[in-house]
C-alpha cells in the first residue's frame, strides 16, 4: 500500500505542472497537465457513449495518456528541432503555423519522444502492482500507436479538449496566436461526432482569428 500511496503523491504533482503550449504563448495561469486529462476522461465518457467503443478502456486510456509527462516533460511539435528561437519573445508568433516536418523528421521525433515517455512511465510504475503497471503502460502504448478504435477516437478527443482551451484563453485575451491548434484539428480530427463537435465550438467561439497559410508541406 506504501507504493500506491508514493504512486499517487507522484502523479498529483502533475496538478502543478502547466501545458507546455501554453507556456510558450505566454498565458499567465495556464492549465495543467492533470486539467487537461480530467476534462479528456470527462469528454470521453459523454461524447464516447454515442459510439461502439469499450468506454472502461477509453476512459481509462484519456486518464493515462500523459501520466509519462511527469518525468519526460511536455513535448510540443515546436519543441523538435529548431522550431524555437533562442529569443523566446518571439515563442507565441510561431503559433500562427502548424510546425511541419518531413517523414523522416517526423519518425526521428517520435521515436525520440517515444523513447522518454515509455522511460519516464516505466519509472513512475515499477513499483507498484505489477498487473496495474503493465495495463497503464499497454494503454500508453495503445493511444501512441493509434492501434484500437478506442485509441483513435481518444486521440482526436486530446487535439478536441486542447483546442477548447485554447478558445477559451482567447476569450481572455486576443492577442494570443491559436490558428495553429485550429489548423492541427481540422487536420487530424475525421471521427465524424468529433467534426460535428468542432463546428460546434467554432459556432460558440466566432471571435476566433482566422486561419493564416500554412507553411509549406515538406512531407515527400
Amino acid at each position: 500500500m506504501n507504493k500506491l500511496v508514493h504512486f499517487f503523491y507522484e502523479t498529483g504533482k502533475l496538478k502543478d505542472i502547466p501545458r507546455r503550449g501554453r507556456v510558450l504563448i505566454g498565458m499567465k495561469k495556464p492549465a495543467s497537465i492533470m486539467d487537461h486529462s480530467y476534462r479528456m476522461a470527462l469528454m470521453t465518457w459523454i461524447l464516447g457513449r454515442r459510439k461502439r467503443l469499450n468506454m472502461e478502456r477509453a476512459i481509462k486510456m484519456a486518464l493515462v495518456h500523459d501520466l509519462c509527462e511527469l518525468y519526460a516533460g511536455d513535448i510540443t511539435p515546436y519543441d523538435h528541432g529548431s522550431v524555437l528561437p533562442k529569443d523566446k519573445k518571439k515563442w507565441p508568433k510561431l503559433f500562427d503555423t502548424w510546425p511541419r516536418f518531413s517523414k523522416y523528421e517526423k519518425m526521428q521525433n517520435f521515436l525520440k519522444k517515444h523513447k522518454k515517455e515509455q522511460d519516464a512511465l516505466k519509472k513512475l510504475t515499477k513499483d507498484i502492482p505489477s498487473e496495474i503497471g503493465e495495463e497503464i503502460i499497454n494503454l500508453w502504448r495503445d493511444y501512441e500507436k493509434g492501434t484500437s478504435k478506442e485509441a483513435r477516437f481518444v486521440r482526436q478527443i486530446n487535439r478536441m479538449e486542447t483546442l477548447l482551451q485554447a478558445c477559451e484563453y482567447s476569450k481572455e485575451t486576443n492577442k494570443r496566436p491559436y490558428n495553429s491548434w485550429w489548423i492541427g484539428s481540422e487536420e487530424h480530427i475525421d471521427d465524424p461526432l468529433l467534426k460535428e463537435f468542432m463546428l460546434e465550438v467554432a459556432r460558440k467561439f466566432p471571435h476566433n482569428p482566422k486561419k493564416t497559410k500554412k507553411r509549406n508541406e515538406q512531407d515527400q
